[in-house]
Order: structure tokens, then sequence, then C-alpha cells
């Protein structure tokens, strides 16, 4: 029964598609499986009894799956067709359908101060801002799940050593755990895209503060894999300069490229430019 009914849902989709026009400009790619649109929504179970954001729910092909859930749902859609649309194929959720752009809300009114999990199939121009944003309200996302382009998640779950290991990866690494769920060909999509796509899942950790300054470990992390082809010593005279002294430089540390170091060795070398910039007063 349960085959045959997503049989007769993937069938309505097809139509669905007709309904709304999948916009280039706003990285649109609708997703057409409903199986695999179920099990995105369901790796919200792993946070539950608090509410759910969608992001971007298009024509509500993972939101129909949401609001089955025992918890208040609120979807965030940029586009006003896709509004319309959602109007009127979920008037119980007309309310908390909200016609806005995630990235310049301020998430602190979405459920009234109150944590959320934060979800969606991410349109993938804007997924890593997306999760910049996230982190700036980490203490009201505890846990972050949905769909983004492959490569952009095996970036946030890659280990120290790896290519892939970067900025996304350290910086949300700091605050979350990070899961590599599972892989979505592109064939389910409409338009197809033209890349791979993956189901990941972060949840808070227990940090809760750093041991360095935030925003200079922000400022580091970035500076380095800008460069991260050269060993710290040389990326990091972007930040002092010529100000630094030769024994700041001389710290075994400053041979790693950056793609070696665990967060907690980006903790610990934070800390050492935050001593050296005091030094030499770049920083009170």
């Amino acid at each position: 029964m349960v085959l045959l009914a997503l049989l007769i849902l993937n069938s309505l989709i097809s139509r669905m598609i007709k309904s709304v026009r999948p916009k280039k400009n706003l990285g649109q790619h609708f997703l057409t499986d409903l199986g695999i649109a179920k099990a995105i929504a369901d790796t919200v179970d792993a946070c539950p009894d608090i509410p759910v954001l969608e992001i971007g729910p298009g024509m509500g092909v993972m939101t129909q799956f949401l609001v089955t859930k025992p918890r208040p749902v609120k979807a965030v859609e940029i586009d006003k067709e896709s509004v319309a649309y959602l109007n009127e194929k979920f008037p119980k959720l007309q309310e908390n359908i909200i016609g806005e752009d995630f990235l310049r809300m301020d998430l602190n009114d979405i459920f009234e101060g109150k944590q959320f999990v934060l979800t969606g199939n991410y349109p993938y121009d804007i997924s890593s801002q997306i999760f910049f944003k996230m982190l700036d309200y980490k203490e009201l996302i505890p846990c972050c799940t949905g769909m983004i382009q492959r490569e952009v998640a095996l970036r946030i779950a890659s280990a120290p050593g790896n290519k892939a290991y970067g900025i996304l990866s350290v910086l949300i690494q700091a605050w979350y755990d990070v899961e590599y769920l599972f892989t979505v060909d592109e064939t389910v999509f409409n338009p197809p895209p033209k890349v791979k796509s993956a189901v990941i899942r972060m949840t808070r950790n227990e940090v809760m503060d750093l041991g360095c300054d935030e925003r200079l470990f922000k400022r580091v992390v970035k500076t380095v894999f800008n460069q991260r082809r050269k060993m710290l010593r040389v990326s990091l005279r972007q930040i002092f300069g010529s100000s630094a002294s030769a024994d700041f430089y001389a710290q075994d540390i400053m041979t790693k490229r950056p793609e070696q170091l665990s967060v907690q060795q980006f903790v610990e070398l934070t800390n050492m430019v935050d001593e050296e910039m005091k030094r030499c007063g770049l920083k009170q």
C-alpha cells in the first residue's frame, strides 16, 4: 500500500512541476522523487520536540512530509510564484509561509526567539551563505539538515588532511557534528542539475566557548585557506605584513599548511596570532 501511494504521489508530482516554473536565477531544481523527499524530511527527527523552518520549499515536495510531524512548521520562500502555490496547496500553513529572503531575516523573529531545526533543499548558489548565517545564529539552531551540492557536503564533512577540507569544514565543525547521510543523483530533479547532490545533518556539539577570539578565529581560517598551498608562515603575512617577529614565524606550526590543522589547532593558532597582534600593537 505504501509503495502504491508513493507511485500515485510521484505521478502527481509531474503535474505539480507544471504549476511553478523553476527559475535559474534563484538556483531552483525541484525534487521529483517523493521517496527521497520523505527521507530528507525525516532527517529532522534526530532533533525532536522543537519547531522546523524549511528554506526554499518550492512546491512543497518536502513540506508535505514535514507538516505531518507533531511540531510547528514554517517555510521561507523568496519566489512569489511558489508562495502563491504553497498558500493554495497548504491552506493551514498560510500564516507560516514567509515570503522573504532568508539571508536578510532576523532569525530571532521566526519562532519568537525559540530554538528550531533548519532544513530544506537548499539553493546551490547560496548554500554556503545559508550555513554562514546558521553559524551566526548557532544558539538558535541546534540542528540543521537538508540537501546541498555533493561537493559542498563533502567539504563540510571533510576531516583534516583531505583536499576537500577548507573554510566551511573548520568553521562548521568548530560548533557542529557533521553527518554525510546519502548521495542523490541528478535524475530526480527538474531541471536536472549538472552535479550530484547529498543530504547532510549538522548537530550542535557541546562547545560553548572556542577558547579564543571568535572573530579572529574566522579571520585566521579564511586568511590561511585563501592561500591553502602555502605554509602558515607565508599566508599569515596577510595579517601582519612585516610586523610579526622572526620568533613568531619560527614556531613549529608555521611549517604546516592549513589543510593539516584540526579545529583545535586552529584555536591554538588563533591564540598565537592574537598574542602577536597585541605585541605588535595591531590589537588592543
